[in-house]
This record gives structure tokens, C-alpha cells and sequence, in this order.
């Protein structure tokens, strides 16, 4: 049943307890620990993760906040901490002055490419390897799914 009506509440639970579970034993198996020097804490990672992904290697401070899940304040001194570190640096669009990029630096892409490269390493023998490809495709389906019907609109978003 699409609904759910024919689960068991207690066997809906313990499915819900091995998704968190299986998520917090695998995640610290895929940190990447300091790379070319720079400790690279979970959100740092994220940020320069998603700037390497993206074409031309930028995107506004407010969406890498919202992608990253953190505030606003809370992302503003995460970025503060970046731009010292020499990763990336903050551009004012030319579009609307309201509006500032983060974006990677020569040092940032580096770092970025580097610990993306370990990071895949870690993903094919504690993700892919446990799941082979086909569950593993199946699995990213299904989370994308259960992203995409949890996911509240970002305030002042058309999108």
C-alpha cells in the first residue's frame, strides 16, 4: 500500500532506525580528515564539494546556506572561516548587488578536487561495495524521492 496502512507501526520504527543507523555508522567512514594541509570539518567539505560541482564554480551565499542546511548567520561565519582559510571568496553579482556568491579559489579547487578524489575512494568501498551498483542506484533513488516530498520551499525562492 502506497499509503503505508499495512505496516506495522513497531516494524515502521525499527525500518526508520536502520536508515539513521546505517547513515551514522557509515558517514564517519567517509570524512576526509585534512587535506593538502587544510582540516576540512563536514560542512566545509559540503560547501567546497558543491562549488566544485557546479558549472563556473559559484553560487549565492543564501543557497549554499540553504544546501548546507544552516542559517544564515550560523553560514555567513562558516564562509568568514573559508574565506580565511584561502578556499574560496565572496563575489557581489553583477545582476543584483543585493545578491553575493561564494566562489572557489585556485587553493579551494584544489583542496576540492583532492579530497572529492578520497572521498570516492571511501564512497566505493563503504557505499558502492556493501550495495553494488544496482542497490546502490536504487538506494540514491529512493532518498531522492524522500528528499524531493520533504523539502520545504526556500523563502523568497521561485523555484
Amino acid at each position: 500500500m502506497a499509503d503505508g496502512a499495512g505496516v506495522d507501526d513497531r516494524e515502521l520504527v525499527t525500518w526508520w532506525g536502520l536508515v539513521v543507523e546505517a547513515y551514522g555508522r557509515t558517514t564517519p567512514l567517509l570524512q576526509v580528515g585534512p587535506v593538502g594541509g587544510v582540516d576540512l570539518p563536514g560542512p566545509w567539505f559540503e560547501v567546497l564539494l558543491r562549488l566544485l560541482r557546479t558549472p563556473g564554480g559559484q553560487l549565492t551565499m543564501s543557497q549554499l546556506a540553504h544546501e548546507v542546511a544552516l542559517t544564515s548567520g550560523g553560514f555567513t561565519k562558516l564562509a568568514d572561516r573559508m574565506v580565511g582559510a584561502g578556499l574560496i571568496e565572496r563575489q557581489a553579482s553583477v545582476e543584483d548587488r543585493r545578491v553575493s556568491h561564494a566562489v572557489l579559489t585556485a587553493e579551494g579547487r584544489r583542496i576540492a578536487e583532492e579530497a572529492q578524489r578520497l572521498h570516492v575512494a571511501r564512497l566505493r568501498e563503504h557505499f558502492l561495495g556493501p550495495l553494488g551498483e544496482e542497490r546502490a542506484g536504487q538506494l540514491a533513488a529512493l532518498m531522492r524521492l524522500l528528499r524531493d516530498a520533504n523539502t520545504r520551499p526556500v523563502s523568497g525562492s521561485s523555484h
